[in-house]
């Protein structure tokens, strides 16, 4: 009789240790499969993400380039001090409203683009201490206007050369 229990306890116990471990197995592989999933459509979604940031930093550093902005700034009532104040307003909002983007972007471009923030201010600043405050705007216009296309790399421009690069090594 011991014999006899043995004879189908043994093999049951085989098929039952068998069918654990092919189950176990599949339920490990189904697992798997859902992680590599998951990570499939984050990864798609984060690179979704991190392209409208450079896509809205693109916009930001075109926005802010001194020729575009003077113009969708200045209107003829405009006194220098009014045209000061409108711009370096802008230039704080423009940023302030794009200053989530830092987190899809590396340090470096974000550093590049707040050279140019701070670039920005500094040229509005420094082009209007040189003007009197009731001049037109158009005389602070022009000056910011040809101080910006004297130099030689902007900070825009190159903060833009380094977002294209970036978007380029991303792809």
């Amino acid at each position: 009789m011991d014999l006899g229990f043995l004879y189908y306890t043994l093999p049951a116990l085989l098929i039952a240790l068998t069918a654990f471990f092919l189950i176990d197995r599949m339920l490990r592989n189904d697992e798997k499969r859902r992680n590599f999933e998951l990570r499939k459509d984050t990864q798609s979604q984060l690179l979704a993400l991190r392209l409208r940031a450079y896509e809205r930093l693109t916009l930001l550093l075109e926005r802010t380039v001194p020729n575009t902005m003077v113009l969708s700034v200045l209107k003829p009532e405009m006194t220098c001090f009014d045209l000061q104040r409108e711009l370096l307003s802008t230039v704080r909002q423009e940023f302030a409203h794009n200053v989530s983007q830092q987190i899809y972007v590396t340090s470096e471009l974000w550093a590049a683009v707040k050279v140019v923030q701070e670039s920005l201010l500094n040229l509005i600043n420094i082009c209007s201490s040189k003007c009197s405050p009731d001049d037109k705007a158009s005389v602070l216009a022009e000056l910011i206007v040809q101080v910006y296309a004297a130099n030689e790399a902007p900070p825009s421009e190159t903060a833009l050369d380094m977002l294209k690069k970036e978007v380029a090594r991303m792809l």
